[in-house]
């Protein structure tokens, strides 16, 4: 598979970063809600290692189960890996960081936001700083500016804005400035309002609104 601009490479490093942020974790951790609706951090890191690891007929099993409806193979495919301890997934992230697994057509790009936005998933209800380099985040953030489907992640209808990351050369669009650390940025476009209160602008307002802040 094609990997434009080393992107797997920047996969596989901030796979690790996150199986170490994760390793630290207590089991009351592992419990707690994540970003995610209806998912605990166990739950978010057991669909990470789920969407590399699970083979072709363990996903078609989980199609069958889900009635073919995509969301639902997701979390299908989430809750049977959840059956495995925090050691193993973290494991399996330590012992796999060059998977190259990535949902047809879409590309490294999407691979790489999964791990970006998840581990905020996990480290914002914790309380965690992830103290990581912001230059991972401007693919990351032109995909999910992109018209590309992705599941699980609210991508559609964004506000007309320039949006500008405060922490790296990256911007898009045009119209009232949206501005902020690109972390921020991803996770608000994402689909989450937890760190909206990280942004500034004219036009923040409206992506507030649009995420449900």
């Amino acid at each position: 598979m094609a990997d434009p601009g080393g992107l797997w490479d920047t996969i596989a490093v901030e796979r690790t970063a996150f199986a170490d942020l994760l390793a630290s974790l207590t089991p009351e951790q592992w419990a707690t809600r994540s970003l995610c609706p209806a998912w605990t951090v166990h739950d978010v890191v057991a669909h990470l290692v789920s969407a590399q690891d699970a083979g072709v007929r363990v996903k078609l099993g989980a199609a069958v189960r889900a009635r073919g409806v995509p969301s639902r193979v997701t979390e299908v495919l989430a809750e049977q890996y959840a059956a495995r301890s925090p050691a193993e997934l973290v494991s399996w992230l330590r012992d796999h960081p060059d998977s190259r697994f990535a949902p047809p057509g879409m590309g490294p790009r999407a691979t790489l936001v999964d791990v970006l936005v998840h581990r905020l998933d996990v480290a914002v209800p914790l309380g965690i700083a992830v103290d990581r380099p912001p230059e991972p985040w401007g693919p990351a953030l032109d995909f999910l500016l992109s018209r590309t489907p992705m599941l699980g992640v609210l991508r559609r209808g964004f506000p007309r804005a320039a949006y500008r990351a405060t922490d790296l050369d990256w911007s898009h669009g045009t119209g009232a400035e949206v501005h902020g650390p690109a972390a921020a940025l991803g996770s608000v476009l994402a689909g989450r309002a937890a760190l909206v209160d990280r942004l500034g602008g004219p036009g923040v307002d409206a992506v507030r609104a649009w995420a449900g802040a």
